[in-house]
């Protein structure tokens, strides 16, 4: 199994190389990197010129405010000057915010992103053959890539890998049919939410394609909870439950707490988010409930805890490092056990 860490989104960019270094030393496969407040191709390029053995993976780069061909150069340039170890993971954002925070179009996002997606995979391939460009998908039409402004191949490096990141049944099965791996929200990744709606999902999209669940990867993108003993790790649930109720009142991803039967918590989440008022968070969102969705337990048996959870369907697993170093022993000890494991 592969183990990713994460990156607070507003880490300074000056603390980005150092935040890579530790994660590479932790042993992690590799470094997610968010599109908040900073360019994930800049933090990205930080970071991979950090490191020389960690894979840095957009997680994820939004879509449909770049050109096909922007992001295409991009990830290429990515790639090369890293050996190969820059992965694409790429998202669609909420109309919301692709009108009124970036001032682009939003359009059909299923069909758009299957698009999108064959039009950087055309552009990798005119840079990597010479052969003309051509794309003329619903969304985009790309037809002209002069030998001026084509980058060349890289002999050396594969193009870079595709990643799609959603919560919906078609943007999952889209995955399935056109990605090299998916990596699942937080909020979709208990192994309920994974069995019963994101694999079945997965595997429809492989097959409609013909392609071998052996030959994806599946990223969980699971939340946790820890800290070295049992009354730090009280303090640290007590923090993670209000963002616990920040996240799911959110009424998109209230199909996991659905699926366990507690519907009617995503109205009583909003109330209490609505009115600040927090006096009531523990009888709302109880021990089962974080418990259930959250893996929580002290580093020492976090390992042990994840793998029992995920090891039989998942790949890949988030988990983020603690901004507390003196953990960093028990975290490193933690990934060696998880990569260990195998399907």
């Amino acid at each position: 199994m592969k183990v990713y860490a994460g990156m607070d989104p507003k880490l300074p960019l000056s603390e980005v190389a150092a935040h890579a270094r530790r994660i590479e030393g932790l042993g992690y496969d590799g470094l997610h990197v968010a599109e908040t407040i900073h360019d994930p191709f800049m933090v990205s390029l930080l970071a991979l010129q950090a490191t020389s053995t960690l894979t840095v993976r957009t997680a994820v780069a939004l879509a449909f405010v770049r050109s096909p061909m922007i992001t295409a150069l991009s990830s290429w340039d990515l790639a090369v000057i890293s050996g190969g170890r820059f992965e694409l993971g790429l998202g669609t954002q909420i109309k919301q915010n692709i009108e009124d925070r970036y001032g682009s179009i939003w359009s059909d996002p299923v069909r758009r992103m299957e698009d999108y997606v064959e039009a950087v995979r055309a552009c990798f391939h005119s840079f990597q053959t010479g052969e003309a460009l051509e794309v003329t998908g619903s969304h985009y039409r790309l037809r002209r890539l002069q030998p001026y402004f084509n980058p060349g191949p890289s002999p050396e490096i594969a193009p870079p890998a595709i990643y799609l990141g959603g919560v919906n049944k078609n943007m999952t099965q889209l995955a399935g049919r056109v990605a090299d791996g998916f990596v699942t929200h937080p909020t979709n990744s208990s192994p309920k939410a994974v069995l019963t709606h994101c694999l079945p999902n997965l595997e429809q999209g492989l097959g409609e394609n013909g392609r071998k669940r052996a030959d994806f990867e599946l990223v969980v993108g699971t939340q946790v909870i820890t800290q070295a003993n049992d009354e730090l790790l009280h303090e640290e649930r007590e923090r993670q439950r209000k963002l616990f109720a920040f996240l799911y009142s959110t009424p998109a991803y209230a199909r996991t707490l659905e699926l366990y039967g507690w519907e009617d918590l995503v109205g009583e989440l909003q109330h209490l988010v609505r009115s600040d008022n927090w006096t009531n968070l523990t009888n709302i969102v109880t021990n089962e409930v974080l418990d259930t969705l959250i893996p929580t337990g002290r580093i020492d048996a976090l390992g042990a805890l994840l793998l029992e959870r995920f090891s039989s369907f998942a790949d890949g697993l988030t988990l983020s490092a603690p901004t507390n170093v003196d953990l960093d022993e028990g975290l490193k000890d933690c990934i060696a056990e998880l990569k260990g494991a195998t399907l």
